[in-house]
């Protein structure tokens, strides 16, 4: 697969948010890294429990007594002396992302296709760099702003609201694990956003 680096942007991990009474609600959430602060947006993901509990062991430090299945790739890569080069999360359709692991042994580099959830968690096992695409960062991420202010109350319908309330909004319930009204506010500022052009509709 044949990348424009100038249209890759690189993120990190923030952390997985968890919910004990909703069973498999997690989210793996993103953060682009920017130098300019009103830049930055934030990318939800969702994973599934086996993904999210690897991810959190990781950044959280903690030593399982037996090695996890992403322990175990990264051992494997050590072994045969391969390196993770970076992750690219190069698509995003009908809300699912798909990634590339960038891997070269020295003689021979190879992407392999891989869920999301599994790259981004051997990555943090490796110390490897994670990348997505403007389109990417464009259609699934919202702003965030940390002394955003409050929105206001309104009884208008969402679609009227301005972006920086829908971002506020989105950014509310993504804190709260309410993950599926946040993907319809994340729909809308999609559309607000990145308008169909003439022809496309």
């Amino acid at each position: 697969m044949q990348e424009n680096k100038d249209n890759l942007v690189e993120i990190k991990v923030l952390g997985i948010t968890r919910s004990e009474v909703q069973m498999g609600a997690y989210a793996l959430l993103l953060q682009t890294i920017e130098d300019d602060p009103d830049a930055v947006r934030r990318i939800p993901v969702v994973v599934g429990i086996a993904e999210a509990q690897s991810i959190a062991v990781q950044l959280e430090g903690v030593m399982p007594s037996r090695p996890l299945t992403h322990d175990l790739f990264t051992s494997l890569f050590h072994a045969y002396g391969i390196e993770l080069e970076r992750v690219t999360i190069y698509s995003f359709k009908d809300g699912v992302f798909a990634s590339l692991l960038h891997l070269n042994n020295g003689t021979v580099a190879v992407d392999i296709d891989a869920r999301t959830s599994d790259a981004v968690a051997i990555a943090l096992r490796t110390g490897a760099r994670i990348y997505t695409t403007r389109e990417i960062v464009a259609q699934a991420g919202y702003a965030w702003h940390r002394d955003s202010e409050k929105p206001r109350q309104h009884t208008l319908r969402l679609e009227d609201l301005p972006l920086e309330q829908l971002e506020q909004r989105m950014q509310r319930y993504v804190d709260r694990e309410q993950y599926e009204r946040a993907a319809e506010i994340q729909k809308i500022i999609a559309r607000k956003t990145n308008p169909p052009e003439k022809g496309d509709e």
